[in-house]
């Protein structure tokens, strides 16, 4: 009798515990941090192919001759500082780190999109195949990182809205799941309209 008592207690302490994690988001957390976690790698993958495309556009661009040296400097320099900095999954979690990161690569933004614009002034550039077809390869990058980074703002969105409501807002603080940095609007406006490349003229 006591065996049987204590067994459908232990069912029911089990079966509670079940329906609490379910309940609580648990699951939740787990399915939409994959999800931020998957979202922002293939951000970080679009920027990373952006940064291997430039040292061949700087290479076509150093064939022509007077070209701006300041402009292509400040493409080189832009790339080095965006590409310094060390992404971990604890960026995520800190604002800052995201704003370092979000403002080296607005500042490599638009020292590729003052390299486009200069460019515009040299005839030769304009007409070498190799350089044009560079251009078309960085305006399909930066669609990617825009289509990119709009997925990573859903998807973080999301997991802090989860975080932040009730009851799994208990389950957060008892597993410390803490809110996810996401790009700024300030930062995001920044960064957000690619490299303008026209082949008119």
């Amino acid at each position: 009798m006591v065996f049987t008592f204590l067994r459908r207690l232990l069912g029911g302490i089990a079966l509670v515990g079940t329906l609490s994690l379910t309940g609580c988001g648990y699951n939740d957390f787990q399915r939409l941090d994959e999800q931020s976690q998957s979202a922002w790698s293939e951000v970080l993958n679009q920027y990373q192919r952006r940064a291997d495309l430039i040292p061949n556009i700087v290479a076509t661009v150093k064939g022509e001759a007077n070209f701006e040296q300041e402009t292509l400097t400040k493409v080189v320099e832009a790339r080095a500082k965006a590409t310094s900095i060390q992404v971990t999954p604890d960026t995520l979690k800190d604002p800052e780190a995201m704003k370092k990161f979000q403002a080296a690569q607005g500042e490599l933004s638009s020292a590729l999109s003052r390299l486009l614009v200069v460019s515009e002034n040299y005839p030769n550039l304009k007409a070498n195949q190799g350089f044009a077809d560079l251009r078309v390869q960085l305006e399909g990058t930066e669609n990617r990182i825009t289509v990119a980074r709009n997925r990573y703002i859903k998807a973080v969105q999301d997991y802090n809205v989860l975080a932040r409501s009730f009851p799994s807002n208990l389950t957060a603080k008892v597993m410390g799941y803490q809110a996810k940095a996401n790009f700024s609007v300030a930062n995001e406006a920044a960064i957000s309209a690619p490299p303008k490349v026209d082949f008119g003229k």
